[in-house]
C-alpha cells in the first residue's frame, strides 16, 4: 500500500507540532512552572529540550522515515538480522492506547467546560459551586462517557479523510485558531491589574525556590515535563517521520516543532499565571489549576463568560489535535501490522474505544 503524504512542509509542521502540543502545554506546563518555581523551572525546562528532546523527536523522525512505518512495524524492518528490536514496539503500542484514553477522557472534560462557559454557568458563580461542579461531572459516568465518546466519534471521523484531506486540513484551521486565540488570552492576561507581580515570577528566576522545593524534584519535573510536552518517550512520533520525505531535514523539522510547542507552553503560562497572581489565587495549583481555579478566576472577572469560553475552546483545539494524531498513530497500527484499509482500521478502532 502507497505511503500517504503531507501537502506541505507546513501541514507536516502543524500535525506534527499538534500532537506535541496539547495538555501538557496548556495544563500541566503551567501548574508545574508555579509549582516549582516559576521562572528558573522554565529554564531547566529548556536545557532539557535542547539536551534531550530535541535528539529524541529527531531519532524517532528517523525511525519512521526510514522505516516508512510506525511504531509498530518499523522497528521490524530496520533491525539487523538476529537482534530482537522489534520487542520494544509493544512498548509505543501499550503506550499509544494508555494516551488515548487519557486524552480522550481529558479532552472530552475540555470540550464540556467550554460547553458550560459558553452558557454561562460560571458565571458569578461561588468557589464552592465552582468546585462542586467540578466533582458533580467526575461523579456522573453519562455526563464523562457522552462527552469522551464525543471527541472519540469526531476524531475517528477526521482521521478516515486520511492525511491530507483530513488530518492535516483539520489541524491547519485549528492550530491557527489556537494561536489566535492564545495570542488574544494572553494579552487581557498580561494587562489585568495586580498581574505584574505574577509576570515577574514568571520572568525573573529565583534559585532560592528550587532550593526549596528541591532540586532533584524540579530536575525530574522538568525532564518528565519535557518528554511529556513532545510526546516523545514511546513512538508517538514515528508515525509523521513515515510521512516525511527525503528531501526535508529531520533536525530541521524537530527544531521548528520544538520551537512552536514551546511558544504555545509558555503563552499559555502567559495566560494562567498572571491571571493568578492578579485575583490572589495559587499558581501551583495542580491538576485542579484548570477546572476549579481557572473557573473561580473567570467568575470574578469582567467578561468572565466570554474569556471563560475562548480560553476552554483554546483548551479544547490543543487536546483534539493531539486526539487526532493519537488516532492516526493507533489506526497505522492495524495498517501496518494487519495490512488492513485505512476505513476499516477506523471502524474498528472507533467501535473498540466505544467498548473501553
Amino acid at each position: 500500500m502507497k505511503r500517504e503524504k503531507f501537502g506541505s512542509r507546513m501541514g507536516f509542521i502543524l500535525v506534527s507540532a499538534g500532537c506535541a502540543i496539547g495538555i501538557g502545554n496548556v495544563w500541566k506546563f503551567p501548574y508545574m512552572c508555579g509549582e516549582f518555581g516559576g521562572a528558573a523551572f522554565i529554564l531547566i525546562y529548556l536545557v532539557f529540550l535542547l539536551i534531550l528532546g530535541i535528539p529524541v523527536l529527531t531519532c524517532e523522525f528517523a525511525i519512521g522515515r526510514g522505516s516508512g512505518r510506525s511504531v509498530a512495524a518499523g522497528f521490524e524492518r530496520l533491525e539487523p538480522e538476529g537482534t530482537s528490536w522489534h520487542v520494544t514496539k509493544w512498548v509505543g503500542i501499550v503506550g499509544s492506547y494508555l494516551l488515548m484514553m487519557f486524552y480522550t477522557t481529558v479532552g472530552g472534560w475540555m470540550i464540556y467546560y467550554c460547553y458550560r462557559s459558553i452558557t454561562g454557568e460560571f458565571a458569578g458563580a461561588s468557589a464552592e459551586k465552582v468546585s462542586a461542579g467540578f466533582s458533580d461531572m467526575l461523579g456522573s459516568a453519562p455526563v464523562m462517557a457522552f462527552w469522551t465518546v464525543l471527541i472519540c466519534v469526531v476524531g475517528f471521523a477526521v482521521c478516515q479523510f486520511g492525511i491530507q484531506k483530513g488530518i492535516e486540513r483539520v489541524s491547519k484551521i485549528m492550530m491557527s485558531m489556537l494561536m489566535i486565540i492564545m495570542l488574544v488570552l494572553a494579552v487581557h492576561s498580561i494587562f489585568l491589574k495586580g498581574a505584574g507581580e505574577g509576570i515577574r515570577f514568571y520572568l525573573v528566576p529565583d534559585f532560592g525556590r528550587i532550593r526549596d522545593m528541591g532540586i532533584g524534584n524540579v530536575i525530574f519535573g522538568a525532564m518528565s515535563q519535557a518528554f511529556f510536552t513532545l510526546s516523545i518517550g514511546i513512538g508517538a512520533m514515528m508515525i509523521f517521520g513515515s510521512y516525511i520525505g527525503k528531501e526535508r531535514s529531520l533536525a530541521g523539522e524537530a527544531v521548528s516543532i520544538t520551537a512552536l510547542d514551546t511558544f504555545v507552553a509558555l503563552m499559555a503560562g502567559f495566560i494562567i499565571i498572571p491571571s493568578c497572581f492578579a485575583f490572589g489565587i495559587e499558581p501551583g495549583a495542580g491538576p485542579s489549576l484548570i477546572f476549579i481555579t481557572i473557573p473561580n478566576i473567570f467568575a470574578q472577572m469582567p467578561g468572565g463568560r466570554i474569556w471563560g469560553a475562548l480560553f476552554f475552546l483554546f483548551l479544547t483545539f490543543a487536546a483534539f489535535t493531539t486526539i487526532v494524531a493519537v488516532f492516526e498513530n493507533i489506526i497505522s497500527f492495524d495498517i501496518d501490522i494487519f495490512g488492513w484499509s485505512r476505513n476499516k482500521s477506523v471502524l474498528v478502532s472507533e467501535i473498540g474505544r466505544a467498548h473501553v
